[in-house]
């Protein structure tokens, strides 16, 4: 493709607005995104010299696509699941719905249904739970590489305390990972995440062997899930009575580090804090989920004092919308829960440069920069008469980005691109 510019507003940011305040972000009330070849080449102020194609989105606003760092696609069709929480939850719901996941026909229908509706919302990047079949993650990497999207996914590894036709051993689950990680990590714009769905569910036999999955692959992700529920917590220390906390149970087996996004983190200790911190690993704040599920409020404030990098995740389906819009606005509500702020900025920071950096793929995507995939979002401050009577009072930009996470939804997001190109439902 030729170069070709897209006028709009136009947001986005530089760096964490919680630490560089005003200097995090950019924003050109009449501006210009200039695409070639599926890359950013240029963004600033409109003007009129221009030789190239110019898409006309003049009254919406542009900013780079959601990045959604903690989801379960296999989970699309029990998203509002009635009244349990955690752990009741995953026997009366979660694992009679990905048992379906053992046909491949089922697999491919639910990942084009699931990257759908992401897109529909404007999520253009996720880190992704499959099910334990290896086949369901061959059939969302399918749906993905069509679709030309940068996603990260991989197979859930459980050996234990899970219904046995959902269950692998050790061996197997190491074996069919490994597969799986030749076959698709650093294909086009897919990458590959170890998946133990928890501690509960692996033995020590497999979260070593998972641990040798990142030595062998140390570029690959590691995807679970940490201190979400006190009762969890509790059978956590029931299960590991060696290990010092429900971090070091992960620890002892070698999968904290760069690339390990740990989901929730809603009740976590000093020492976890620390260690988390120290290793460089990341957390997924899911507060639609947390909130749902009654798992707790997420301690935003200790996480960042700790220098810890945090994104945000939907986690469908315990989580209650595919919505970053609204996800960003329930964030806001935990931490007001809490006696704590949360600017419009920073929430918008952490769903989109902040969820990139949060997945070590800020060298590529999550803002305008020169060089950066051109995956975006327009969005329509008018989508709704509520929202269009709202926004045109809106004063700053500020308050513009808090009006949409407070009101906004999927009804605002009027085109999505992949690598310039707008993306079409499958």
């Amino acid at each position: 493709m030729g170069k070709r510019g897209f006028r709009a507003a136009i947001l986005h940011f530089l760096d964490d607005p919680s630490i560089a305040g005003d200097a995090a972000w950019e924003y050109f009330a009449d501006g210009l995104l200039v695409v070639e070849a599926g890359k950013i080449v240029a963004v600033g102020e409109y003007t009129h010299t221009i030789d190239f194609e110019v898409v006309d989105y003049r009254g919406k606003l542009i900013i780079p696509g959601f990045i959604d760092t903690h989801i379960h696609y296999p989970q699309t069709d029990m998203i509002g699941a009635y009244g349990a929480q955690l752990l009741d939850w995953l026997e009366t719901y979660t694992f009679p719905e990905e048992a379906k996941f053992a046909d491949e026909h089922h697999a491919r229908d639910v990942a084009e249904r699931f990257l759908n509706e992401l897109l529909r919302n404007g999520t253009t990047t996720a880190l992704v739970f499959g099910t334990v079949h290896p086949q369901s993650v061959d059939a969302f990497f399918q749906a993905a590489q069509q679709r030309q999207l940068r996603m990260i996914a991989g197979k859930v590894l459980m050996d234990r305390n899970a219904p046995e036709n959902l269950c692998d051993t050790a061996e197997q689950g190491y074996a069919e990972s490994k597969e799986l990680i030749q076959r698709w990590h650093g294909v086009d714009r897919l990458l590959y995440a170890v998946t133990p769905r928890f501690a509960p569910t692996s033995s020590r036999a497999q979260l070593d062997k998972a641990g040798e999955l990142l030595q062998e692959f140390p570029d690959v992700y590691m995807h679970t899930h940490l201190a979400e529920n006190e009762a969890e917590i509790a059978w956590v220390a029931e299960l590991f009575p060696e290990s010092d906390n429900y971090l070091d149970v992960y620890e002892h087996s070698g999968l904290l580090g760069k690339r390990s996004v740990f989901a929730h983190g809603v009740h976590l200790c000093e020492a976890s804090c620390e260690r988390l911190a120290a290793t460089d690993s990341v957390v997924a704040h899911c507060p639609t989920s947390n909130l749902f599920l009654g798992s707790g409020l997420f301690p935003l404030r200790k996480i960042q004092q700790h220098g810890i990098r945090v994104g945000l995740g939907t986690d469908v389906g315990a989580g209650t919308s595919f919505s970053m819009l609204q996800t960003m606005g329930e964030a806001y509500k935990v931490q007001q829960l809490q006696g704590q702020s949360l600017a419009a900025l920073e929430t918008l920071y952490l769903a989109t440069l902040g969820g990139a950096k949060a997945l070590s793929l800020d060298h590529c995507i999550g803002n305008f920069t020169d060089g950066k995939e051109a995956d975006f979002v327009v969005l329509d401050l008018a989508a709704t008469p509520l929202l269009a009577s709202r926004t045109a009072r809106c004063r700053s930009i500020q308050e513009t980005i808090f009006v949409l996470n407070t009101l906004a939804d999927d009804r605002a997001v009027a085109a999505t691109y992949i690598l310039g190109e707008q993306a079409q439902s499958h």
